[in-house]
């Protein structure tokens, strides 16, 4: 059994395109990150060094590179592993590590003024969130292959603004 990241790059690379690692990274950090984490760079070409050690991908020398970048392609047996584990059970309980709830919690160890600043900050940057969310070029596309990924997108938008509604709630409750 492979660690979920292994499969969330199995995952980028479905999409029928060869990608560098560089590729995968970037493209982790503006999709994966709104509702997975966004693997670092080291661990992203670890998991796709034990990906091809176990031939779930291929890897060759991209034709006009000047530096050694090399181009993944998802295997056969990468795809089958990729598509048994989406349809696996899920056994795993979803772990929700919010560090602004987790601050709101020990409120009574700090100021109410600082807690309050500390809320309105994320409260700004949950409505940017949903704003990026909104401007992705996944959300815009036709594109019949993201349909699964679209459809994560306004499931991740549902949270974020329920999270934003949230923030509101607390800042009033905070106002008394």
């Amino acid at each position: 059994m492979l660690p979920n990241t292994a499969y969330a790059i199995l995952g980028l690379l479905t999409f029928g395109r060869e990608l560098s690692g560089y590729d995968v990274k970037k493209w982790a950090d503006a999709s994966l990150r709104f509702f997975w984490w966004a693997p670092a760079t080291s661990h992203v070409y670890r998991e796709l060094a034990r990906l091809e050690e176990l031939g779930l991908v291929t890897v060759r020398a991209a034709p006009d590179a000047q530096r050694r970048k090399r181009l993944y392609r998802i295997t056969d047996a990468g795809r089958a592993a990729a598509a048994e584990w989406v349809t696996a059970p899920v056994a795993e309980p979803v772990v929700l590590k919010h560090p602004v709830a987790l601050r709101l919690w020990l409120g009574h160890l700090g100021d109410g003024e600082q807690l309050r600043a500390v809320l309105e900050e994320h409260q700004v940057e949950a409505r940017r969130l949903l704003w990026e969310i909104d401007q992705s070029i996944v959300a815009s596309t036709d594109d019949a292959a993201l349909e699964y990924p679209r459809l994560v997108l306004e499931w991740i938008r549902t949270i974020y603004a329920a999270d934003a509604e949230a923030t509101d709630t607390a800042l009033g409750h905070l106002s008394r």
